[in-house]
């Protein structure tokens, strides 16, 4: 029966077996030691039996063995235990190099990310590589957590669509039996729909945007969090995702709190509640730090956000920051006019350690106003297939309505504290890269 590195130490003065890859050795002649990793860590094996050894020349990293022997108590060992006296069975030999090392932390620095995402199905060996990835398994077991605490209905959209229906400049098309199909940039009206149905509906799926840019920021395909809440208002949108991000972090910290450390993290300082800052007072506030003037500007800076959550750090607290008061002449067709402020959308970006996470907004549940919206802010036709679902579930009864959008890696990211977005991915895709 095969033990894990992490039940080893239940075995401490019995015979057990342990089976995974090698991940190093060193050879000194009397006393050999010998570390295998399997999916929960590493063992370590004290070998001196020259012909046991001798199995072992000319393997290189990554060969996979099992290994028999008595465990030993050593609290300098992985785990509290090493295995004595081994037997050791070559199951897949590997007699080449490793590109990369798997046992000492890769460098991050932009020069090398190109020569780690080549290898990166060996790369991904590296603990401090797979780090990541089991954090990032507990953020999306958190949202999903606090979506069903949340009386919220997981749901499936489609990704091959008809029309690119919010904009046709980064959409991906396609042939499709004759016609033209594109890859869904969002499942944005496919939620709005199911809002209908069930009132609350998420989502964790890949999205796709033929996104021209080769930044830290950006990449082709990505995994969106996605959530729409009927009967609702903003304040309410702000109150949920102040206690999502929450329990993201608590929970990542709470149960990855050792492989958080690999990557020198700090826990995010955050209130119960994110404060809320108008943008003009962030572009007033800024251009007065700073000398740059934004006063005016329609959007944020990248050097802004990272500038206010400073600032929000530092006053209110929090590393998490609604910015709110967005200009309505920018918003979608779909979203929602302040009521007693026209000029503003009903919209808020939620900034995070320097960087928009998730855009969230109301969105307009009138048929005849959407209708309008449409045709005003986007020059779209209502019975253009692309429209006519969502137009259709306006017309037959919506609630009051909104929902955000919010990017997996870049959330895993900021949490972690990478430098870049296509860490936080496990094959990144973007204008240069459809490999691995």
């Amino acid at each position: 029966m095969r033990t894990l590195h992490k039940d080893i130490a239940e075995q401490i003065g019995e015979q057990a077996t342990v089976q995974g890859w090698l991940h190093k050795k060193r050879l000194m002649g009397g006393l050999n030691f010998i570390t295998l990793r399997d999916r929960s860590g590493l063992v370590q094996i004290l070998t001196e039996d020259k012909a046991e050894t001798e199995k072992l020349r000319g393997m290189q990293i990554g060969t996979v063995l099992s290994v028999t022997g008595s465990v030993v108590e050593d609290e300098r060992a992985p785990g509290g235990a090493e295995i004595h006296e081994p037997t050791f069975t070559i199951i897949s030999p590997v007699t080449d190099e490793s590109p990369i090392e798997i046992d000492k932390p890769l460098n991050h620095k932009s020069e090398n990310l190109d020569t780690l995402l080549e290898n990166r199905p060996i790369g991904l060996r590296n603990l401090q590589e797979t780090a990541i990835f089991k954090i990032q398994a507990q953020v999306s077991k958190s949202l999903r957590a606090y979506f069903e605490e949340h009386d919220f209905t997981e749901m499936r959209s489609p990704k091959l669509l008809a029309e690119p229906t919010e904009g046709g400049a980064e959409v991906f098309a396609m042939d499709y039996f004759g016609k033209t199909a594109t890859l869904a940039q969002s499942p944005q009206f496919y939620k709005q729909m199911m809002v209908g149905v069930f009132e609350r509906v998420y989502e964790i799926a890949p999205v796709y945007r033929a996104e021209p840019s080769a930044t830290s920021r950006h990449m082709t395909e990505y995994i969106s969090i996605d959530a729409e809440m009927g009967f609702i208002e903003l304040e309410d949108l702000e109150i949920f995702l102040s206690g999502l991000v929450n329990k993201v972090v608590d929970d990542a910290w709470a149960n990855y709190e050792p492989e958080l450390k690999r990557w020198n993290a700090s826990k995010p300082k955050l209130t119960e509640r994110f404060p809320t800052i108008p943008m003009e007072e962030i572009h007033e506030k800024y251009s007065k730090a700073t000398g740059e003037n934004s006063v005016g500007e329609k959007d944020m800076r990248p050097d802004e956000e990272r500038w206010v959550c400073e600032y929000a750090k530092k006053n209110f607290g929090s590393e998490a920051v609604f910015v709110s008061k967005w200009p309505a002449g920018e918003m979608k067709f779909y979203h929602k006019r302040n009521e007693q402020d026209p000029e503003f959308a009903d919209r808020l970006d939620l900034i995070f350690r320097g960087v928009e996470i998730a855009t969230i907004s109301m969105r307009e549940h009138r048929y005849e106003v959407v209708v309008k919206q449409l045709k005003d802010l986007a020059g779209g036709d209502p019975d253009d297939a692309g429209f006519k679902p969502l137009l259709s579930a306006m017309k037959y009864g919506m609630p009051p309505h909104g929902g955000f959008g919010m990017g997996l890696e870049r959330l895993t990211q900021k949490i972690i504290g990478l430098g870049n977005i296509k860490e936080a991915s496990l094959f990144p895709r973007d204008i240069n890269r459809l490999a691995p």
